[in-house]
């Protein structure tokens, strides 16, 4: 009988160390969470560690780079420069592997990543388009017919794209995009402010948000009803970028005034504006972290990334870039 309990702490202790094993193995071999910061005045894609904030590398890419997105697994960025094309770079490797050429003139501007393909702006052909990674091939485009199409969000949930068409104060709304040119359906939305830029989906997927770049407001569209049903005139001086917090908060980057506007999406009302510096912060950016508990943005002019705690509504850190770097858009890759 002592023979038999004994033999059972032994399986059950070896069990034990295998399960043990087995949790050190699956923590050594899961890859950490990256922040991917464009530097498009030093014309590279910074990789950072969010955690210790240290850049991990920098990559060359096309000249003044825009935008940044990267692949459901983490392994690859894509990088869309409107002069020489969308960089395809290995994040493990820090290098660029491939260069996407949409055309001469094309102009790609945003770059999103969706059920395995990389959808993108053209401005210089009025248009959107979709690249297969896999084939190393522009698999279709879609006209807009607007000018001036700058930067793209997706519902997953609907399979809508939505798009804010800057020159023609107009966003255009794509349904059912994974369909291509044959199957979609576009609606162009009027805006009734100037220069439409920055833009985000509310998390519920009902109102659709754009700062309107020229006259410092904001325009609400009921995607239901595809209008604009609501505009705020927040006095801001250049807002260019806006995202929605998890917790339904909007945050708009107003880059002339060196501040970031807080906004409640369900009342409208301001909650704060940060002040970021006492100079231009430039063509800023702003990233909310997927667990929603901090912000950063991308302050171009001043050369860093500013971390806020979106609790307390402080910075509480800056990354410093490196002087000429001018950090502008910023992606979370997710370890796994």
């Amino acid at each position: 009988m002592n023979r038999g309990r004994t033999s059972l702490r032994w399986v059950s202790s070896s069990f034990g160390m295998v399960i043990a094993a087995l949790s050190v193995l699956s923590a050594q071999t899961s890859s950490p969470d990256r922040l991917l910061v464009l530097l498009r005045d030093a014309s590279a894609l910074a990789i950072v560690d969010p955690e210790t904030r240290m850049v991990l590398g920098r990559v060359p890419t096309g000249r003044d780079p825009h935008e940044v997105t990267a692949s459901a697994d983490g392994r690859y960025a894509f990088v869309t420069s409107m002069v020489d094309g969308i960089s395809v770079i290995d994040i493990a490797a820090q290098e660029e592997i491939r260069r996407v050429n949409p055309g001469p003139g094309s102009r790609p501007h945003d770059v999103l990543f969706a059920e395995g393909k990389v959808y993108f702006t053209i401005e210089g052909y009025k248009s959107i388009g979709r690249y297969d990674p896999s084939t190393n091939e522009i698999d279709w485009t879609l006209g807009i017919g607007q000018d001036g199409t700058h930067m793209l969000v997706l519902d997953p949930d609907t399979n809508t794209m939505f798009m804010p068409n800057t020159r023609s104060n107009t966003v255009t709304m794509v349904e059912n995009i994974v369909a291509g040119p044959a199957g979609s359906q576009l609606t162009v939305i009027p805006v009734p402010g100037e220069l439409p830029e920055g833009i985000d989906l509310s998390p519920d997927g009902q109102e659709l948000w754009t700062a309107t770049r020229n006259d410092g407001g904001v325009s609400i569209i009921d995607v239901a009803s595809r209008r604009v049903v609501q505009t705020l005139n927040l006095g801001m001086q250049d807002a260019n970028r806006l995202k929605f917090t998890p917790d339904g908060r909007v945050l708009i980057i107003d880059g002339e005034a060196a501040s970031l506007v807080v906004m409640n999406a369900a009342t409208r009302e301001e909650i704060k504006r940060i002040t970021l510096d006492q100079v231009d912060t430039g063509d800023g950016a702003v990233l909310v972290a997927p667990d929603g508990t901090h912000a950063y943005l991308g302050l171009r002019a001043a050369d860093r990334v500013a971390v806020i705690d979106l609790t307390t509504l402080e910075v509480t850190y800056e990354m410093p870039m490196g002087d000429g770097s001018g950090p502008g858009c910023m992606y979370w890759v997710r370890g796994g």
